[in-house]
């Protein structure tokens, strides 16, 4: 069956090309400018370190699956693009025929996590477990309670860290004390809604799924990413305030509840978004699905 194309003329196209990347040059002013200066910030670097991606990769537009442009567009010379005669358009079954597998994973762990309660009880001691007893740490700023005093806050509190890719950097004096055993082949299993990683990782997952992803969508995701990251690091054992940030004391009631506060606010955004991402899988493999940006 001939799948229907929504047409954009280049003026609507273009538009929504040079608006996106007037969005992500303000969200990536900081990040370039680190660069071009040879410094490093240890919170909003994450995002570009850990997820392997440049500001000049966020900024180029993709307009999502069955979209045809009209009128002369550089995406003809892009991966995954074909052109029909005078339009040009993502080339899905190229695309799934390279990243059908990736496709159906993303799909099958985004659809199992919004099934599933948001948790809010682990108070962001994932951070406090990676430099637990340790001697050395990941991050060159200094522990807000020392050391001695971050190894009692998480031997005072219950460790339930349901994320592989957080769990995995935990010391191996704080492994034995997590309630749960998170691997790879169990992620789709464990991950839940209210986990600060998962719903950073949204940004991976955009990423894994483009160019099949609408760059609003990508941008939307990593905006989000940037906002959770911050409460990470606020609620972490590192002190922060010399690049001002306020701790998120989660010792303290007053700290946990702040925290909790702001893991709902998180996840209630996280599962726009997460249904957004479900519904690029679901139109690459229904032709007659649309995606909004």
């Amino acid at each position: 069956m001939p799948v229907l194309l929504d047409l954009l003329p280049p003026e609507v196209w273009t538009a929504r090309s040079a608006a996106h990347a007037e969005r992500v040059d303000a969200l990536t002013a900081g990040a370039r400018a680190r660069r071009a200066a040879g410094q490093r910030h240890p919170v909003e670097d994450f995002l570009y370190e850990y997820y392997n991606t440049r500001p000049s990769t966020l900024r180029r537009w993709h307009p999502g699956p069955h979209v045809a442009l009209t009128g002369p567009a550089p995406h003809g010379d892009w991966r995954w693009y074909a052109t029909d005669g005078g339009t040009v358009r993502l080339d899905v079954d190229a695309f799934l025929a390279d990243r059908g597998d990736t496709v159906r994973f993303v799909q099958g762990l985004l659809a199992a996590t919004a099934r599933r309660p948001a948790f809010t009880g682990c108070f962001g001691l994932h951070e406090w477990a990676m430099v637990y007893r340790a001697g050395e740490h990941r991050h060159t700023v200094p522990l807000r309670l020392g050391q001695a005093g971050t190894n009692a806050v998480v031997e005072a509190h219950p460790v339930r860290c349901t994320h592989f890719d957080a769990f995995r950097f935990f010391t191996p004096a704080a492994v034995g004390l997590n309630r749960v055993r998170p691997t790879r082949a169990t992620q789709p299993e464990l991950e839940q809604p209210g986990c600060l990683h998962a719903t950073m990782d949204l940004y991976k997952w955009a990423l894994k799924l483009s160019p099949a992803t609408p760059s609003e969508l990508v941008a939307d995701c990593f905006e989000l990413a940037a906002d959770v990251r911050t409460l990470d690091m606020r609620a972490s054992p590192y002190d922060l305030r010399d690049h001002g940030y306020e701790p998120v004391a989660i010792e303290t009631p007053e700290g946990k509840a702040e925290y909790v506060a702001a893991q709902r606010g998180f996840a209630e955004r996280g599962a726009v978004l997460r249904s957004r991402l479900v519904d690029v899988c679901d139109a690459l493999s229904d032709p007659g699905r649309t995606v909004d940006g």
